[in-house]
């Protein structure tokens, strides 16, 4: 592919003749990646930094920066790795303080963006004021709420009188951000902490809330026009012509993000960059045409000048009109940075402007790098600018030109989009290729016209809107085919860190000129990101992975060959499901395409919430749970029942035939066992079942690895139990402060007297065992992946006194489990053993209100 010819030295290639003038080398390309890698650095670190390092850091990094020409990006790295740390620092420092934890506060303060209704709730963010009659440890702090409503109540109740923008006195209690981690999930936290949220939780007293102002302000504004575009579209597709005009996502559905993701359009459905240039041009032709009408104008300023500074008025207008999105940031920021050298007089490339915006970017906000828009808006600007050839006049260079862009885009993007999500458009190519020019030049257009004709005169706009929405309703059934086509996604599993570089530089290699040679070979570097190797069991060996998905259980038992799920956790009914944002995803990443056999321990809904969703994203070959559960499953599971896969045994000890259904005591007993020790699946059982086991089959409950019954309960795990099983590994699934109290400080101390290792997934997120020739093994994720923003790690790491466990936490997450005694590191990963203490819990949702 040919290079622009003014595009390629701006990265670097040109020879040292050809840079650019001294002056503006401090802020070229080579610089913003050197800032952005060194921010990225600090990230990558398990726990921050000392302030005072990072402040050395920070000036001497600039000195170096300005003072030595040679090594400015040495400078700007330390820079970037200096800036991050001391904003983290100053983020982390604004969370909720500990002995705030679950306290009722009144506070008043401004609810910001769009509040989001649900059927049983609403969310918004909401900003404390900062007066002397707030909460010290709260004042001016961002919170992001749920108003839920009254339990009984058939009507939504007072939280639909939320607004954009409007003042309250509300009465909320507050939790410290807290998130699952799971192979392929969404980190709560580091989002927390990248948008800056000190706490969550939700409206104790909605009877007691007070509206004290309306709505005011820049979102009220965009709440209203998003209502008149509900109002005045009549089809379906006015949810669209919201978020393409104004960026309010808000009446999407879970349908429609599917379709979109599947079909790779969520780049086109919200404002993007695009959009920004629109508006941008826009404006220029009205200064332009002002200028041509009253040529006097031009006496006192120049038309290319006022042209290029209404530009830049409108950009940030409408940067702001639409929720400050990264992409419209970085846009606007690049139109000033012309718009500036233009009056200055200077030329400015693409990839200048683009540098200058990254580094302007990184400066204001060094947690944007936690954001995939950063990384998708940056980088796909960077590869188009590079890679983009020269157009001719002709409509056929015209067309090489567009279709050249898609191939860059698409392939540039690919290896980036797969690592930040999972997964690939099979499709996207395609869609892109036909939304693109229609949505962005025809749909896009009018409703924007619209909202400007509607923001001059109540009314105006809706002959536009509605003109958008025609044209948005010629092309979206064919999206939506595609996007619900069978093989519209490709699912990857989760690969290792190193494995995007590597990627990214075979997609460098790919976009080269035709001339350079080994193109072939540069897919080879696609290999460990597409097709990572997938840690499977040997024959006669097994894998369980307690998925982490608060209070709840859901756990996948792997062998050579062979998958099964024991549970799928919690759903709340029109809200949070477990199975759709927990258990398929970390399925997805540990590379499970299809389930063999799926166990419902019984019907609870913390066991069998999730059921539905899992089964609805994968092929489930048989599924199991007790009889008369309220569950749809092929048949029970009954004492007894045994089979066989890659030489590992699987045994149901309860419930017998007969035994009738008694919710937790029904659940289904499973007994893995391989010729390297056996796993015992308890479910929610209690001391009853405990005692009848123990009656009937004692030594059918030896098992190395046990989960621990009833989440930890105290009406479980009773001493005789414990005894019989053995356990050297006890597994607790539990959500971290739950309102239960599991696992209960007594019962985790009777496993561990007992002489077992305990882990609990809301100290060490999701739990990975290995039973086989190596012997017992253990990895914890939070240990393995931690993460600065990781509020487990950081109380954990807070209580480790000794200089032996300092060492060995270091290492991460993989460690040999014997008997309690000692610890064995395998591969030089190691994580502190017998973490199941009592009040040594420190991370997972926040629960819906009780």
């Amino acid at each position: 592919m040919q290079q622009h010819p003014e595009s390629a030295p701006g990265l670097g290639f040109a020879a040292p003749g050809r840079v650019r003038a001294e002056a503006i080398a401090p802020f070229g390309i080579a610089v913003a990646a050197a800032l952005a890698a060194g921010v990225l650095a600090a990230l990558w670190l398990p726990r921050l930094a000392p302030w005072p390092l990072s402040l050395l850091l920070l000036l001497g990094g600039s000195a170096v920066w300005i003072g030595m020409p040679r090594w400015r990006w040495l400078g700007a790295f330390a820079v970037g790795f200096a800036w991050l740390g001391l904003i983290a620092g100053m983020v982390l420092a604004r969370q909720l303080p500990a002995d705030w934890e679950k306290r009722v506060a009144t506070l008043s303060g401004q609810v910001l963006e769009l509040p989001q209704a649900e059927v049983r709730r609403t969310r918004f963010m909401f900003r404390v004021d900062t007066d002397a009659t707030q909460p010290a440890p709260l004042r001016g702090r961002l919170l992001q709420l749920a108003w839920y409503d009254d339990f009984g109540a058939h009507a939504p109740g007072p939280r639909t009188a939320l607004h954009a923008g409007a003042c309250w006195r509300l009465s909320v209690r507050l939790r410290a951000p807290r998130g699952l981690s799971n192979p392929g999930g969404f980190d709560a936290e580091a989002y927390a902490l990248a948008q800056r949220i000190s706490a969550s939780g939700y409206v104790t007293a909605p009877h007691e809330a007070a509206e004290l102002a309306p709505g005011h302000g820049i979102d009220a504004w965009r709440e209203r026009l998003s209502a008149r575009i509900a109002a005045a579209v009549p089809s379906a597709s006015a949810r669209y012509l919201q978020a393409l005009a104004l960026g309010d996502t808000r009446t999407l559905d879970d349908r429609d993000w599917r379709i979109l993701r599947a079909a790779g359009l969520t780049h086109l459905i919200a404002i993007s960059g695009f959009h920004v240039g629109l508006v941008a041009g826009a404006f220029a032709l009205l200064g332009g045409g002002l200028w041509q009408l009253w040529p006097r104008l031009g006496r006192y300023w120049p038309r290319h000048q006022a042209a290029a500074l209404l530009a830049v008025l409108g950009a940030g207008g409408y940067t702001l009109l639409s929720g400050m999105a990264l992409p419209t940031v970085r846009t606007a920021l690049m139109i000033a940075v012309v718009v500036v050298a233009r009056l200055w007089r200077r030329p400015v490339r693409v990839v200048d402007a683009l540098a200058l915006a990254a580094i302007v970017m990184l400066a204001f906000d060094p947690l944007a790098v936690l954001s995939a828009g950063f990384w998708l808006s940056f980088l796909g600007v960077a590869w188009l600018a590079w890679c983009m050839p020269v157009a001719g006049s002709g409509w056929r260079d015209k067309l090489r030109e567009f279709l050249s862009a898609q191939g860059v885009a698409t392939l540039g993007l690919l290896p980036l989009s797969t690592m930040l999500f999972g997964q690939a458009s099979a499709v996207g190519p395609l869609a892109n290729l036909l939304a693109i020019p229609w949505w962005s030049l025809v749909v896009v257009p009018l409703a924007l016209l619209g909202t400007a004709l509607e923001a001059l005169h109540a009314g105006a706009g809706v002959w536009a809107w509605r003109a958008a929405a025609a044209c948005f309703d010629l092309t979206w059934p064919l999206f939506a085919a595609l996007g619900e086509s069978r093989f519209a996604l490709w699912w990857l599993p989760e690969a290792r860190d190193w494995a995007l570089p590597l990627a990214l530089l075979g997609a460098f290699w790919l976009l080269l000129p035709r001339a350079i040679p080994g193109k072939p070979l540069a897919a080879l570097l696609w290999l460990p990101l597409f097709w990572p190797p997938l840690e499977r069991p040997a024959a006669g060996e097994v894998e369980l992975v307690m998925i982490d998905v608060g209070q709840g259980l859901s756990v996948l038992v792997l062998t050579a060959q062979h998958q099964l799920l024991y549970d799928a956790g919690p759903a709340i009914k029109d809200g949070y499901d477990a199975g759709e944002r927990a258990v398929v995803p970390a399925l997805h990443a540990l590379g499970v395409a299809r389930l063999d056999r799926a166990v419902i321990s019984h019907g609870d809904n913390d066991h069998a919430g999730g059921f539905e969703a899992v089964r609805a994203a994968l092929p489930v070959g048989l599924a199991e749970a007790p009889a008369g559960a309220p569950v749809r499953v092929d048949r029970p599971c009954l004492a007894g029942t045994a089979w066989e896969w890659d030489g590992v045994r699987f045994r149901f000890l309860h419930p017998a035939p007969g035994f009738p259904y008694l919710d937790n005591e029904s659940s289904c007993v499973l007994r893995v066992e391989s010729a390297h020790g056996a796993m015992l699946l308890t479910g929610d059982i209690g001391e009853v079942v405990e005692s009848r086991l123990l009656r009937q089959a004692p030594q059918d409950l030896r098992a190395e690895v046990v989960l621990a019954p009833h989440h930890g309960s105290a009406h479980s795990s009773q001493a005789a139990f414990v005894a019989a099983t053995g356990a050297r590994l006890v597994l607790i699934s539990a959500g971290e402060g739950n309102r239960f109290g599991h696992p209960r400080p007594a019962v985790v101390a009777r496993w561990q007297a007992s002489g077992a290792e305990v882990a609990t997934t809301p100290q060490a997120g999701a739990l990975r065992v290995w039973l086989g020739r190596a012997g017992l093994q253990l990895r914890e994720r939070r240990p393995w992946r931690a993460r600065l923003w990781d509020a487990a790690e950081r109380a954990r790491a807070a209580a480790i006194l000794s200089a032996s466990e300092r060492t060995a936490e270091r290492a991460g997450g993989l460690r040999r489990v014997g008997t309690g005694q000692g610890r064995w590191l395998a591969d030089g990963a190691v994580a502190a053993v017998g973490r199941g203490r009592a009040g040594d819990r420190a991370g997972a949702v926040l629960e819906p209100a009780p």
